[in-house]
C-alpha cells in the first residue's frame, strides 16, 4: 500500500468520526476533500478544485429532480393525504384482527411512493397511527415498531430522493433502479405484513379485537386512495413506459402533490411551509452533494478506490461472502447515519468493488438501499426509533420499541437472503426496460 493510499483510508475515516461526532456530512466531506487533496497536491491546486467542483457537482441537469420530487413529496404531506389513506386504508383491513397495524403498513408504502422519505414517513404515520392503535387497545411494542419499520418504505418504494442520488454518483439508469425497486417494495411490504402476523398469532394479546364500526366500504376507500394511486402510476408507469423522462416525470409528479393539496384545501400558511420545506431540504442536499464532490476529488487522487477493487479481484474469498461484508457494513453505519449520508460518503469507495465482484449496478442500488434502512430500525440507536418516540410525546419507551422491532428486522434479513438468492427480483422489470 503506497502513501497516498494510507493518506485515502486516514481521510475516511475522519470523515467518518466527524460525522458520527455530530458534524454536518457535508462539512464533514468537504473539509476532510479540501484538507487531504491539499496535503497531496498543495494548496494552490486545492484552491483549483474548490473553484470548480462545486459547480460542477450542482450543475448536471439531471439533478433537476431533486427539487421537483422533493417537492412532489411535501406537498403531499402538507395537504394531509396521509390521514385519508391511513383511513382507507384501514376501512378495508379493519375488521381483521391486527387490521390496523396492516392498515399503517399499507399506508406507509403508498405514503412512501409519493414521499421518498422514510425519516418523513415515519414521522407523518407516527403522528396518526400510532395514537390510533394505542387508543384500540394494542401494546406499546407492536404500535410503535409498526410504524417505525413500515417508515422504511418510503425510501425503497420509487419515486426514490436516495435511489436518484444513487444513480447520479454512479451512472446508472433513475428509470430502471426505479423499475427495480418495485417488486422488492412489495415483497417488503408482504414480508411486513407476515411479521404482523406472526406476531399476533404467537401472542394474541398484542392486539385488540377489531371494533363492529370497522367495517368494509369499499367504495369509500377506492375514492379516497385513487387520487394518490393515480399520480403514482402516472409519474412511475409514465416512466417506465418511456412516455416521460425523468425530470419530466418528477415535474408530472410535483404538479400533480400540487394539485391535490388544492383539492385537499391545504391553508396559504401550508403552502408557504411546503414551499420553504421543499428549499430547505433541497439546498440540503445540494450541499451534501457538493461535499461530496470535493471528497472524491481526494479520493481518486489517493488511488484508494483502484486499490481495494484490484484487493478483491486478487481476494481468494467467493463474491457472496464480500458482498454479506460489505452488507453487514451498512447495516452498523445505519444505526448511525442517514440514509443518504451513508451512500455519498462511502459508494465511491464500495461502488467500484461491486462492479469488480461482477454484481449489477441497479441490483447493488436496490440492496444498499434496502440494506441502510434496516440500520435505522436497529437498535440502540436506529433513528426510526427516536422519531416514533418523540411523535409518541412520552407514551412509549425506547424498550418497548425495541421488544417489537425485532420480528420486522427479521423480516428485513430475510428479504435481503432472497434478494442475494433470486436477484432477478430486482432486475426483471429493468431487464425489460434494456430490451432483455
Amino acid at each position: 500500500m503506497t502513501e497516498p493510499q494510507v493518506i485515502g483510508i486516514l481521510g475516511f475515516v475522519c470523515a467518518l468520526v466527524l460525522t458520527l461526532l455530530g458534524v454536518s456530512v457535508s462539512i464533514s466531506m468537504a473539509a476532510v476533500g479540501i484538507v487531504g487533496f491539499a496535503i497531496m497536491n498543495g494548496w494552490f491546486a486545492a484552491g483549483f478544485v474548490m473553484s470548480s467542483a462545486p459547480f460542477e457537482a450542482v450543475f448536471p441537469y439531471g439533478l433537476s429532480v431533486v427539487p421537483l420530487f422533493i417537492a412532489m413529496g411535501v406537498f403531499a404531506a402538507h395537504a394531509g393525504l396521509s390521514r385519508s389513506l391511513f383511513d382507507a386504508v384501514n376501512l378495508l383491513v379493519g375488521r381483521f384482527r391486527g387490521g390496523l397495524a396492516i392498515a399503517t403498513i399499507g399506508t406507509c408504502a403508498i405514503f412512501g411512493a409519493i414521499c421518498g422519505s422514510s425519516l418523513a414517513t415515519a414521522a407523518t404515520m407516527g403522528r396518526i397511527a400510532v395514537p390510533e392503535m394505542l387508543r384500540a387497545g394494542y401494546a406499546k411494542g407492536i404500535s410503535a415498531a409498526t410504524v417505525a419499520a413500515a417508515g422504511t418504505l418510503g425510501v425503497l418504494i420509487p419515486p426514490s430522493v436516495t435511489l436518484v442520488i444513487y444513480a447520479l454518483l454512479t451512472e446508472t439508469s433513475i428509470g430502471q433502479l426505479f423499475a427495480g425497486a418495485l417488486l422488492p417494495g412489495l415483497l417488503a411490504t408482504v414480508l411486513y405484513v407476515g411479521a404482523v402476523l406472526i406476531m399476533i398469532r404467537s401472542k394474541p394479546d398484542l392486539v385488540a379485537r377489531p371494533s363492529e364500526a370497522e367495517a368494509l366500504d369499499g367504495v369509500t376507500a377506492f375514492k379516497a386512495v385513487l387520487p394518490v394511486i393515480g399520480l403514482f402510476v402516472l409519474v412511475i408507469g409514465g416512466l417506465y413506459a418511456g412516455f416521460f423522462s425523468p425530470t419530466e416525470a418528477a415535474a408530472v409528479g410535483a404538479i400533480g402533490a400540487f394539485l391535490l393539496s388544492l383539492m385537499m384545501g391545504i391553508t396559504r400558511s401550508g403552502l408557504i411551509a411546503a414551499a420553504l420545506e421543499t428549499a430547505h431540504t433541497s439546498a440540503m442536499i445540494f450541499m451534501i452533494l457538493i461535499g461530496a464532490a470535493l471528497f472524491n476529488f481526494f479520493l481518486e487522487g489517493t488511488g484508494l478506490t483502484h486499490f481495494l477493487a484490484s484487493w478483491v479481484d486478487g481476494s481468494t474469498l467467493p463474491p457472496v461472502v464480500i458482498m454479506m461484508i460489505i452488507l453487514l457494513f451498512y447495516v452498523i453505519l445505519g444505526c448511525f447515519m442517514d440514509a443518504l449520508s451513508m451512500i455519498l460518503l462511502t459508494i465511491p469507495i464500495v461502488f467500484p468493488i461491486v462492479l469488480s465482484l461482477g454484481y449489477d449496478a441497479v441490483w447493488f442500488g436496490i440492496v444498499i438501499v434496502s440494506v441502510v434502512e434496516i440500520g435505522l430500525i436497529t437498535p440502540p440507536i436506529g433513528m426510526n426509533l427516536f422519531i416514533i418516540q418523540n411523535v409518541a410525546g412520552g407514551e412509549i419507551r425506547q424498550s418497548d420499541i425495541m421488544r417489537g422491532i425485532l420480528p420486522f428486522i427479521l423480516a428485513d434479513v430475510l428479504r435481503l437472503v432472497i434478494l442475494l438468492a433470486f436477484p432477478m427480483i430486482a432486475l426483471y422489470l429493468p431487464l425489460l426496460m434494456r430490451g432483455g
